[in-house]
């Protein structure tokens, strides 16, 4: 076989695969990572905030049990943000790109004031890193973070993250993000690029805060105890 006609089968194999990797990507593991962790009911109900982006053409949630009261996970959730207590997720990494952020570990009183219009900023400041603005705050129920133009149902993207008290020990923590693309390739690059690093972020984030409110609340009972 002649190197060019090598390397032309070379190249049709290689477009095989990445068209059965793509396709095995959107029809398998996209749907998972999508709804990791959710219920049936959790991955269609309405939450807080869905109404702020009008055909949203990207939508993830993602949800954790957490062992622990709404109120004792709910601090952990109005600190979130760049400049406050971090993201709970891959500091080092969120670092190495310039983020500049710190996980808070324990919790940050001052930061637990938030108000509607206030910035939560996932980059620093005079950085190409979106800043998002509180559209709904609801002490111990809702987070809503929204892109610019929440106030007149022009956003393009939300990031709600929602409470229900299983128990009075026990809670799930929802977190939805919506996103509205505006050109074609845009859609893809959030298909195949984004979404996926947001997955693996948004994981490790719902992780860290389950460890942090689940040690919080074990430390909290073993000093009552004493």
């Amino acid at each position: 076989m002649g190197t060019k006609r090598l390397l032309r089968a070379v190249g049709r194999a290689l477009g095989l695969t990445s068209v059965a990797l793509a396709g095995a990507y959107l029809l398998v593991l996209r749907p998972w990572h999508r709804r990791w962790g959710t219920t049936d009911t959790e991955a269609t109900s309405t939450l807080p905030g869905d109404d702020f982006v009008e055909d949203a053409d990207v939508e993830s949630t993602r949800a954790i049990t957490i062992a622990a009261p709404a109120r004792a996970v709910w601090p952990w959730l109005v600190q979130l943000g760049q400049g406050r207590s971090g993201f709970y997720s891959y500091e080092r990494l969120e670092n190495f790109f310039g983020l500049q952020t710190h996980d808070a570990d324990p919790t940050q009183p001052s930061h637990h004031h938030l108000r509607v219009g206030d910035a939560i900023r996932l980059g620093p400041l005079g950085s190409n890193v979106p800043t998002f603005r509180v559209a709904v705050v609801d002490p111990g129920r809702s987070l809503v973070l929204s892109a610019p133009g929440w106030e007149t149902g022009a956003s393009t993207a939300t990031w709600t993250f929602a409470l229900h008290e299983l128990s009075p020990g026990s809670t799930r923590l929802v977190v939805r993000f919506r996103g509205r693309s505006t050109t074609l390739r845009e859609r893809l690059v959030n298909r195949l690029v984004v979404e996926p690093v947001q997955f693996a972020m948004e994981r490790k984030m719902l992780k860290g805060i389950r460890k942090r409110a689940e040690r919080a609340r074990a430390s909290a009972t073993e000093g009552r105890r004493r």
